[in-house]
């Protein structure tokens, strides 16, 4: 849709303009309510720059705007449109209000608007990433282009998905991508916060939130219209659509928006009323043959409806302006009448085969209007469509509407469709939904007393329950599985097999693991089920491999050189995963940076959340360990807004080690939550990084006597599993802590090397893997004052404050003299939260000054000082100044 300015509306009154853009014509009282674009200046301006910045250079832009509903996001932006330069083209695709929108809804309008590759790619069965390309292509084709994707908070998993793709990669496009969403009622935890959580922040991002009007501009509105101000301000917190609702009532100002907006519509004739009813109903962008069948012989009121300021019309569309006055409308209608309106949905767009989101609209209407068969027909085959699309979260939700009609179904369609929906769930990592619809599949299979039937759901149930961290339950559903299907064809009963050893696996239970994967590599060489054999062969290499046996780890690839060479989705989401998993115990940085890299990309390709969240978790810890720190802190918490459960667990860990190793405050919160889980999941790979992490946040903090605590019973359970790495880390952090014991095993990489007393030769082998802080914290142990400077240099540099103020206090117990004091008071701004001159007065205070001093030495006012150490004290978490000053050499601020 292309901006071609304002031009007035003939025989209409003067105020009111025909704001054109493209074929959409949109009837605006701008002036008549006195909200002539008051107090979004400065926000206009952001835009216009933003968009001159791209047709200068080329290089794309993202605004991200956001507010209140009724705030003015829309308003704003359509401004934006017509500030452009004509020719200028604007795409615009709105997000579906449904409770399960369509798939790619606001993209396929924008392709419907550009045709060609676009809408070729968006109209058919096809995966976001496929679709990314085809828009990136299309911009490039016609540059420059202002993209807006309004009332993103509405979209649906593919459409995020999408956004994700282009949100990492917008300046390659030449285009000011614009994205509007609501700021209230989005909990943490929205899907949309995390998609704008992976856009990488920078200075080609603005980020634009509308506030409310000001009580001035109120007040100058009401004066217009002989209104009381304040009352109008109390009423309306200066929300704009809501002011600009109460003055146009023809009356005091109503106490709602809801009355302001039916005491308007109340105006209107009865054919007009019931077109405002109609796409009221509609949610999604109402067709004209749409409202012919729902509300016939009411097209000719479509004018009325846009004069008076409620509709718009665009192409053979019609929608309301404002989303709250279309719920104002659909609130006011009687509930015998709504689902009679609902009934004529149904009707209207099983007439209509080319209506666009077509079977989640009629899977919505259907449900409405009470229609059970409708639901069942409809439902399933928009979630199918949607599962295809990978918005896995719409298709469980639509499995959901299905399951909610299908009380008296026979058993072996309410199995199918729960089956169904726990695959979705766990494809979306919907983990406890997952659980539930795994266990209904089961339950309704079990009438019929068919186990191969049911024979997905039995198998998927420990994959689901290992997924959400609850190992100690996923190994006797795996094994109820193996009973289960002991009947069972031999590939089901290998696949069973596979499951076992699967929840083995990361319990560091090698022999069982093997054992489990090598009944199930006989039984699928029975079957002659060359995917499953890889399966079972892969399961049993990688139990090798994560003993740290490199020669293992050659066998693991060779068991997966035919996935990575022509597996697809699931499968080299999960090849790639686990090589990584290989490569950590190795302490490979290379081959794990290959491996997320590659894989990550897989996952997008594929919209493999379930892999991909686990590979976004394993970069944070590659990040961590080549020193790359603000990075792994970026991806640490994306991971964790994601909330997987296993990739939070890894998550937490990297950012509970991260704020360990920098010195800023409170390691223990995410460590004590990674422990809490890894605790009651009860499988040693998890336990074993849990304990170690817990253990060298306790020696920086200089509480040594806490480790023994810490590892014991870990430590027990790796001798007892015979698991040498995690042995062999734990007696290092164990020693470390002044802990000295007897330590068996003949593995453990690096760690083992530091433990034979060989610091120098484990400093080698973690340069080598690439891991440059375990390569400095290595020379710790060493009594050589050559290799102590060398290695305080490395974490100063680093910037590894309490790893640096261990080695100070090793130097000077040597007797070392001239030792470097550390980053100044400039570079270190930003510890512990403090600001560059609470830095400054930290230093005078462990220098023994009092505030007074202070104050005459930085040449402030004694009650700036005041307030200064006030600051560090709380930040600090110091209950008076010798806490604070203790508090700085933990943190390794002390000067």
């Amino acid at each position: 849709m292309c901006c071609r300015g304002c031009e007035p509306l003939e025989g209409g009154a003067p105020s009111i303009h025909r704001i054109v853009i493209g074929t959409e014509v949109v009837i605006a009282s701008l002036r008549h309510a006195g909200l002539e674009f008051l107090e979004r200046d400065q926000e206009l301006s952001v835009l216009v720059e933003a968009f001159s910045q791209v047709e200068e250079n080329g290089v794309g832009r993202l605004a991200i705007v956001s507010g209140e509903p009724g705030v003015g996001k829309t308003t704003l932006v359509r401004r934006l449109c017509e500030e452009a330069r004509p020719g200028r083209r604007a795409l615009w695709g709105t997000c579906e209000p449904l409770a399960t929108p369509s798939p790619l809804a606001p993209l396929v309008e924008l392709a419907a608007e550009c045709g060609g590759e676009l809408e070729e790619v968006a109209g058919r069965r096809t995966t976001p990433h496929a679709v990314a390309i085809a828009f990136a292509r299309e911009l490039q084709r016609q540059p420059p282009s202002i993209v807006v994707l309004e009332d993103a908070h509405w979209a649906d998993d593919a459409t995020l998905d999408v956004l994700r793709l282009v949100g990492r990669r917008y300046e390659t496009l030449p285009a000011l991508v614009v994205v509007t969403h609501r700021d209230v009622g989005l909990d943490p935890r929205h899907p949309l916060r995390r998609a704008l959580g992976e856009i990488h922040p920078g200075a080609s991002v603005r980020r634009l939130r509308l506030p409310p009007l000001s009580y001035e501009a109120v007040q100058r509105i009401a004066a217009e219209h002989g209104a009381d101000g304040d009352e109008l301000y109390r009423r309306t917190g200066g929300n704009p659509f809501f002011v600009s609702e109460a003055v146009r009532a023809a009356e005091d100002v109503p106490a709602t928006v809801r009355d302001a907006v039916l005491a308007r519509a109340s105006q209107l004739t009865p054919q007009a009323w019931t077109l405002l009813e109609a796409v009221a109903v509609s949610a999604a962008p109402a067709s004209l043959s749409f409202l012919e069948v729902v509300a016939p012989g009411s097209l000719a009121a479509v004018d009325e409806g846009a004069m008076a300021g409620f509709l718009s019309v665009v192409g053979e569309t019609v929608r309301f302006r404002h989303e709250l006055a279309r719920l104002a409308v659909l609130d006011s209608i009687a509930p015998l009448r709504l689902s009679l309106l609902h009934r004529a949905a149904v009707r209207a767009l099983e007439a209509d085969e080319s209506a666009p989101g077509r079977l989640a609209r009629l899977s919505y209407h259907a449900e409405a209007a009470g229609e059970r068969e409708a639901v069942l027909r409809y439902a399933p085959e928009a979630a199918e469509l949607a599962a295809a699309h990978a918005a896995h979260g719409q298709s469980a939700a639509e499995y959901a509407r299905a399951l909610r009609f299908a009380d008296g179904c026979p058993p072996e369609t309410r199995g199918s469709l729960w089956q169904r929906r726990a695959v979705e769930c766990y494809v979306a990592t919907q983990d406890d939904e997952a659980e539930e619809a795994c266990r209904q599949a089961i339950a309704a299979y079990r009438e019929l007393d068919d186990p191969v039937r049911g024979s997905d759901a039995v198998r998927l149930l420990p994959i689901v329950l290992r997924n959400a961290a609850r190992a100690r339950d996923a190994l006797p559903a795996a094994e109820q599985a193996v009973s289960l299907l002991a009947t069972a064809g031999a590939r089901e009963l290998a696949l069973a097999h596979c499951a076992v050893a699967a929840v083995k696996l990361l319990a560091e239970d090698a022999e069982d693991t093997k054992r489990s994967a090598r009944t199930a590599l006989h039984l699928a060489g029975r079957a002659g089920d060359t995917a499953v054999e890889n399966a079972a062969a892969e399961l049993a290499a990688l139990a090798d491999a994560l003993r740290g046996d490199a020669s293992a780890r050659v066998s693991l690839e060779r068991a997966l050189a035919d996935v990575l060479e022509h597996g697809t989705g699931d499968q080299l989401g999960s090849a790639h995963t686990r090589l990584g998993m290989a490569a950590y115990r190795e302490r490979s940085l290379a081959k794990m940076e290959h491996h997320a890299t590659v894989g990550l990309a897989v996952c997008e390709e594929h919209d493999l959340p379930v892999w991909g969240r686990n590979l976004l978790a394993m970069r944070s810890w590659i990040e961590l360990a080549r020193g790359s720190w603000d990075e792994a802190a970026r991806t640490a918490e994306l991971a964790i807004a994601l909330g997987c459960t296993l990739s939070t667990l890894q998550a937490r860990v990297v950012l509970g080690l991260l704020r360990a190793r920098r010195g800023d405050p409170d390691p223990w919160t995410p460590l004590a939550e990674a422990a809490a889980v890894a605790e009651a999941n009860g499988q040693l790979w998890w336990t074993g990084q849990v304990a170690a992490a817990r253990a060298e946040a306790a020696w920086l903090a200089g509480r040594s006597d806490e480790v023994e605590a810490i590892t014991g019973d870990t430590l027990r359970a790796a001798c007892a599993a015979g698991s040498p790495w995690v042995i062999a880390e734990l007696a290092v952090w164990r020693r470390r802590a002044g802990i000295v014991e007897e330590v068996r095993g003949d593995g453990g990489g690096p760690f083992a090397l530091e433990l034979a007393g060989d610091p120098v030769g484990a400093e080698r082998a973690w340069r080598g893997a690439g891991c440059v802080y375990e390569s400095t914290l290595a020379l710790v142990a060493a009594d050589d004052e050559a290799l102590l400077r060398r290695a305080l240099d490395r974490l100063q540099r680093l910037g590894a404050r309490p790893a640096a103020a261990i080695v100070t206090r090793r130097l000077r117990g040597l007797g070392a003299r001239g030792l470097p004091r550390g980053p100044r008071p400039s570079t270190r701004a930003g510890i512990g939260g403090l600001t560059r001159r609470e830095t400054e007065v930290l230093d005078l205070l462990g220098a023994g000054l009092r505030n007074r001093e202070i104050a005459q030495r930085l040449y402030l006012s004694p009650r700036t000082v005041d307030s200064h150490v006030a600051s560090i004290l709380r930040k600090l978490g110091a209950a008076n100044r010798a806490q604070a000053v203790r508090a700085a050499e933990r943190l390794g601020l002390a000067g």
